[in-house]
């Protein structure tokens, strides 16, 4: 018998979740739990610091991993699309069990299971603000902005009063014994008939988060959890522009920074002037000046002997000829036009100092020499 009470319940689960499948998005179930979702908390919403952010209400999850609900934070989201409103997500009775309801965006706010979340949220559609264009319009009559930066505003509490639901207990589901009995409205049934979009990434991403939070569930924090809502809210554009950022900059910067530096320019500049124009032009006219001027007056000096005059400058025309190549060689790798006029102002001095040697035997004393045999022949004759 106990086999066949669970055969029945285990179809009767799975009716009712093919049945919910096949309705509109609205009344999905996702989830079935056997016993029923701590109380609502109590707390105060976050100021919203920018324009066109929706306030998403915190709500319990449910973890099978666990087996535990766990606690989603209450956070302003950017809306996916100009116009759309947030229905939030609700558990509602199902012949004995509990079924999570999966909240979406659309034109208006759908059934909700009659549940008070606050900030606008009282139970049947939304009384937190309204699209003007463009712009949302916020009624701080129930929701918390900051009007230094937020100037769309109105205050509207006839709105908040027609849309609550008396929930003394902050009963968290819809329906069954102890829950809110509320059944929805012709407008919240029109509702479930327009065209949904599910819940954004980031809101995805916010619930995980949650879930990974071990303090989040009931059985750790009794039904009290820490974070019941989230300060900051929470942005779709961060995750996205993270990986474009560093594909962009990495590859583009290095090479950019390796390619600028030219240190081959510099040195070759330097070095080129500095060793060549200056040694040259001071090393050239000192070795030639002062040994021609040191040569010719030692050669006068001694012109008496004949035989030592010839040879002296003979010697010294010899070394003129091995100073000439020590220059060349010294010109050739800086200036080719330099040598050119070196080698042919040395040789004409030496060209002149031939004639000088020839002039010494003009002044030859042979005949003076014969004469003083004449004087001594008058003593002979005597």
């Amino acid at each position: 018998m106990q086999q066949l009470r669970t055969v029945r319940f285990f179809l009767l689960a799975l009716l009712i979740t093919i049945t919910a499948a096949s309705s509109h998005a609205q009344f999905g179930i996702s989830i079935n739990v056997g016993f029923a979702p701590p109380v609502l908390p109590v707390y105060v919403q976050p100021m919203c610091p920018q324009p066109n952010l929706m306030w998403t209400p915190g709500y319990w999850a449910y973890s099978n991993d666990e087996g535990d609900y766990y606690w989603v934070p209450g956070a302003w989201v950017p809306a996916p699309y100009g116009g759309a409103l947030w229905t939030p997500p609700y558990w509602g009775w199902n012949g004995g069990q509990y079924g999570f309801h999966d909240g979406y965006w659309g034109q208006t706010v759908g059934f909700y299971g009659g549940v008070n979340y606050g900030f606008g949220f009282g139970g049947v559609g939304f009384a937190g603000g309204e699209w003007r264009g463009g712009s949302f319009a916020y009624n701080t009559a129930v929701t918390q902005v900051n009007v230094n930066i937020i100037h769309v505003t109105y205050v509207n509490t006839m709105i908040v009063q027609a849309g609550i639901v008396a929930n003394p207990n902050h009963v968290a589901f819809n329906g069954g014994p102890g829950g809110i009995q509320h059944t929805a409205t012709p407008t919240e049934q029109a509702a479930a008939k327009q065209s949904h979009t599910p819940a954004t990434a980031v809101q995805t991403q916010h619930a995980a988060a949650a879930k990974a939070d071990k303090t989040s569930f009931a059985k750790a924090n009794g039904g009290h959890p820490k974070t019941l809502a989230v300060a900051k809210p929470l942005a779709a554009p961060k995750p996205e522009a993270k990986p474009l950022a560093k594909a962009a900059s990495k590859p583009e910067s290095k090479p950019v920074a390796k390619a600028e530096p030219k240190p081959e320019a510099r040195p070759v500049a330097k070095a080129a002037p500095k060793p060549e124009a200056k040694p040259v032009a001071k090393a050239e006219p000192k070795s030639e000046a002062r040994p021609a001027a040191k040569a010719e007056p030692k050669s006068v000096a001694k012109a008496d002997p004949i035989a030592k005059t010839e040879s002296k400058p003979v010697a010294k025309t010899e070394p003129v000829a091995k100073t000439e190549p020590k220059p060349v060689a010294k010109a050739d790798p800086i200036a080719k036009t330099e040598p050119k006029p070196v080698a042919k102002v040395e040789p004409k001095p030496v060209a002149k100092a031939a004639p000088a040697a020839h002039a010494a035997p003009a002044a030859r004393a042979v005949p003076a020499e014969k004469a003083a045999p004449k004087e001594g022949s008058k003593p002979t004759g005597l």
